[in-house]
């Protein structure tokens, strides 16, 4: 089966400012797309039946697909999305991505069968705006999954996971607007977990990066695991907002209390120190002119040296 890259253009798809990574459903939903690509897996693909079995009762109406190979998970669900294709709640898991994106536009580097990355597009009939915290939300569920499994992790405002330090996984979120259901949004929340060659994925970034080898002897499990979990935490922020989730954030804080810089395309827009995010998911930074709240957009936090 052919599997099409597709480019999304105009007012219909819109990045959320905060950037924060499956064959499945168990139900008759259940949709399993396999390509020519999946044949050449190095070790068995992932199991439908399996990964059914494993999910929670929360992800049971979730339609789950899985490729072996495609150019971005997130940019296929958005154009589904945009053509009023997705159904209801979609979840598409790709062995290898070619394109895949972070932040700004910035390409998500991955190494052959190193990487787990998925998307999930889901309905909300919420505002964008109402969606800004969604990416801090996300992230709370995938670090409390990944502690579940024994990895302390700790979170980057605005969407990095990191391990000792270093960057283990990241988030993007992206919204697409459906015509034929006024009020409803879709997000596609995309996320890359590095399960395996660290070594590889330094080298082509050119900066030191963290893995999850533990986890990486059972993708299905962890897939289910982390399914399940944002099956239960998406409907609650649907009806608590980011409000809910800011002390479990701030609690995996990874710079509370440390010196940072707030960068965009490297240029140092505020310096401070960090205090966490308040209930709208904006970065608390105390500066000499007093505690500001930096909203997510495209900048970055730095550590400041």
């Amino acid at each position: 089966m052919s599997h099409h890259q597709s480019v999304v253009r105009g007012s219909d798809v819109r990045a959320i400012g905060c950037t924060i990574v499956v064959e499945w459903p168990y139900s008759a939903a259940a949709i399993c797309r396999y390509n020519a690509a999946m044949n050449s897996f190095p070790s068995a693909p992932p199991s439908v039946q399996r990964l059914a079995g494993l999910c929670g009762l929360a992800a049971q109406d979730i339609v789950l697909e899985i490729v072996a190979e495609t150019g971005s998970t997130n940019a296929d669900l958005l154009v589904r999305a945009a053509r009023q294709e997705l159904t209801g709640a979609t979840l598409l898991w790709a062995l290898r991505q070619t394109a895949g994106r972070g932040r700004a536009g910035r390409s998500w580097h991955s190494s052959d069968d190193a990487t787990l990355t998925f998307s999930l597009a889901w309905p909300f009939a919420l505002s964008p705006q109402q969606l800004a915290g969604l990416p801090l939300a996300v992230g709370v569920a995938v670090a409390q999954t990944l502690a579940a499994s024994g990895i302390d992790v700790r979170l980057k405002w605005p969407n990095d996971i990191l391990r000792n330090g270093d960057k283990l996984a990241g988030i993007l979120i992206e919204t697409a607007g459906d015509k034929h259901r006024r009020g409803t949004i879709w997000a596609v929340i995309g996320i890359g977990i590095n399960l395996a060659q660290s070594d590889v994925l330094t080298a082509q970034v050119g900066r030191v990066v963290a893995d999850a080898s533990e986890l990486d002897s059972d993708r299905e499990r962890l897939m289910a695991d982390l399914l399940t979990a944002l099956a239960e935490v998406l409907p609650f922020f649907a009806e608590q907002g980011f409000a809910a989730f800011a002390d479990a954030w701030n609690r995996h804080d990874a710079y509370a209390g440390a010196p940072v810089n707030i960068v965009d395309q490297g240029r140092v827009l505020q310096q401070g120190t960090a205090r966490g995010v308040d209930t709208s998911g904006c970065l608390q930074l105390d500066t000499d002119q007093g505690r500001v709240a930096i909203a997510a957009g495209d900048v970055s936090l730095r550590i400041k040296e």
